[in-house]
């Protein structure tokens, strides 16, 4: 059956475009559709500002600073200050975080968004034809007709369904801001960014951690030995790490909640208080008319998208964590760009979407960033590359401040200075990949970073050496023993 007897296109439209969802990807999409003049409704049924704002991104990251400066002063005496102690109250440690959201908050309120020209709905949005959404808000229903529809609908944290979960209770990288109470123990389940960022923050303010991790390691995005720093470092600071345990079974006995794990065909039985599940995020593809609409999904059960950021309607647009393949924040907002100008001008010329260089961070202590390929990938995928690593541990600004750790790790192509991939393990490590970024999108090679002028002292001076690194390994040696001739035969 055609689409034309399944619906009947409107004459007229409302609207250019009706966004559903005001997370990352919404917002960008409205903003950019208004900065053009289209007309553009926005529907969010919660909070603007999504999953990054009110329960992700922002909120950890006001944890973790508070985190990390309970643990700057745990280490007073390498700064020459023989003493520093802190007096803390978790409660108003979590108030803090919510403090930070509503400071942020206004960047993404519905005023801000009205006054750029967004016609913005809180409610529930459901696609009822290729050219129809009906919105469902405070003051009844409404359809809203449009030329093109874009799906930002965002992801949820997964709950696997481990037997016992529902009877113990259980919190979520979405529910976790809520808590005030300081749980004795806590059981962290995941050993991904999430897990682990939280791990570490919530240790740190004194609550005795297990992580438990069912991989052979945690940070398995990353190449070994990082895992194998972050593993280390979390172990000094008290985090009990379990990897190659598989979560069974979850029980309450004598009012204690248990979790038993497999671990080398035997039974491990851990105590917790309150547990944290962090073992990945879910799509959000019903509620709002993809079963009926017979919108495609991907084997990840995200929303299928085309290279122009296309579901199986041509009209019909997602972007974000609905459609993957990355979850982050900056890649929502680079996905939302095509989507926006591809459902507004595509009549005339579509856009790919790049995935060319994509980075990110693990805001973890020491801070993981990375861009590119790693050298796992690379073995993976059979791609030829050369090693330039430069240790942090040698860079004048990191003894300064008693971070001398880390490193930075190079990928090129054999003989050449093109850059394949960067790796970052260190203090300020997702500020430091933003050269190596930059390099990759415009074609610059380790030569430029070497001949460009980075300030004394900072961190930044890392980049230039690992280029320098890799300018010692590739020396012109027949041309370097003809200058040493030269200066010989100058002599005299």
């Amino acid at each position: 059956m055609s689409e034309k007897t399944l619906w009947q296109k409107p004459k007229k439209f409302d609207t250019n475009i009706v966004v559903i969802g005001g997370g990352s990807a919404g917002l960008v999409t409205a903003y950019i559709a208004a900065a053009v003049k289209a007309k553009v409704t926005l529907v969010e049924k919660h909070k603007l500002g999504g999953d990054c704002l009110n329960t992700g991104c922002v909120p950890s990251k006001a944890l973790i600073r508070s985190a990390k400066f309970l643990s700057q002063l745990s280490r007073s005496a390498e700064f020459g200050i023989k003493k520093a102690e802190a007096e803390f109250d978790f409660a108003e440690v979590m108030e803090r975080v919510q403090n930070v959201i509503k400071t942020i908050e206004p960047h993404d309120s519905i005023a801000r968004y009205s006054e750029l020209g967004v016609d913005v709905l809180t409610g529930s949005a459901k696609i009822v034809s290729p050219w129809q959404v009906e919105v469902t808000t405070a003051s009844g229903l409404q359809t809203i007709s449009t030329r093109s529809i874009v799906i930002a609908a965002g992801a949820r944290p997964f709950v696997p369904p481990i037997p016992g979960l529902d009877e113990v209770g259980y919190l979520t990288s979405d529910t976790i801001w809520a808590l005030r109470k300081k749980p004795k123990r806590m059981l962290v389940l995941g050993g991904g960014p999430i897990g682990c960022e939280l791990a570490q923050a919530f240790a740190r303010l004194g609550i005795e951690v297990t992580q438990v991790e069912m991989l052979p390691r945690i940070m398995m995005r990353e190449d070994v030995e990082i895992s194998d720093i972050v593993t280390a470092k979390f172990r000094q600071e008290g985090i009990k790490v379990l990897v190659g345990h598989t979560a069974k079974q979850f029980m309450l006995e004598n009012g204690e909640k248990i979790l038993s794990t497999e671990h080398q065909g035997q039974e491990v039985r851990i105590a917790f208080d309150e547990v944290l599940l962090a073992i990945g995020r879910t799509a959000n593809v019903s509620g709002y008319g993809v079963e009926a609409m017979g919108i495609t999904l991907s084997p990840r059960k995200t929303i299928a998208i085309n290279a122009f950021q296309e579901t199986n309607y041509p009209n019909i647009y997602a972007c974000g964590d609905v459609a993957g393949p990355y979850q982050f924040t900056h890649t929502a907002a680079h996905q939302a760009w095509y989507a926006a100008v591809n459902a507004l001008f595509g009549s005339f010329r579509k856009f790919k979407t790049d995935y060319s260089v994509i980075p990110w961070a693990t805001f973890i202590d020491p801070e993981v960033a990375r861009v590119g390929l790693n050298e796992q990938e690379a073995r993976e995928q059979g791609v030829a590359y050369e090693v330039s690593v430069y240790g942090i541990d040698d860079l004048d600004r990191a003894i300064t401040d008693n971070e001398a750790h880390g490193f930075v790790k190079v990928l090129t192509v054999p003989n050449k200075d093109k850059i394949l991939g960067v790796t970052i393990v260190g203090e300020h490590a997702g500020d430091l990949i933003a050269e190596f970024v930059l390099a990759m999108k415009h074609g610059l090679g380790l030569n430029k970073i070497l001949a460009t002028i980075h300030i004394y002292p900072t961190m930044a001076e890392a980049n230039k050496y690992v280029a320098g690194v890799w300018k010692r390994n590739h020396q012109p040696k027949k041309l370097l023993a003809w200058i040493e001739r030269y200066h010989a035969w100058r002599r005299g």
